[in-house]
């Protein structure tokens, strides 16, 4: 099979693709995507405590805490104890990082509005759909495999 015939070549290169698009944005702003995405998923009024941030993104903990710690140096956020849980930490972006957040919001949507000019709301809605039953065999591989996992635990 060559590699251009496999479902995870044309996910891969074309996230790399789009993610070099964005970097390319995001570094005339100072910025990364990954920080951009960070900011996205920072709730401009209430904060969001720093725990529900890594899992919306699909990023390790320790990769977020440095990212959190580059991006208040940047003066993008900054962070308080929650008022409910105080062993917990809730993550505030600064009027900076609300202006980033918004150049990264538009950046996106115009990407996205790009590709609706050439694909159509039927073709999106196979692709989407493709994608969700993607994103199932992956979590049944994942699955499986904490299965395979703790069955060894058992037996060993």
């Amino acid at each position: 099979m060559k590699r251009e015939e496999t479902v995870d070549y044309h996910i891969k290169s074309s996230w790399h693709a789009i993610s070099r698009m964005y970097n390319q944005k995001a570094a005339l702003e100072g910025f990364t995507t990954a920080i951009g995405f960070v900011l996205i998923n920072i709730n401009s009024k209430e904060g969001t405590p720093a725990t529900k941030i890594a899992p919306q993104i699909g990023l390790e903990t320790r990769s977020l805490t440095r990212m959190l710690k580059t991006m208040e140096e940047k003066g993008l956020i900054f962070k308080k104890p929650d008022l409910v849980d105080k062993r917990s930490v809730r993550i505030y972006l600064t009027e900076e990082g609300k202006r980033k957040k918004e150049n990264s919001v538009k950046t996106i949507r115009e990407f996205n509005e790009q590709v609706r000019t050439v694909v159509s709301q039927e073709e999106l809605d196979v692709f989407f759909s493709v994608f969700d039953k993607i994103q199932g065999v992956i979590d049944q591989v994942q699955m499986d495999k904490e299965i395979n996992l703790q069955k060894e635990i058992l037996e060993f």
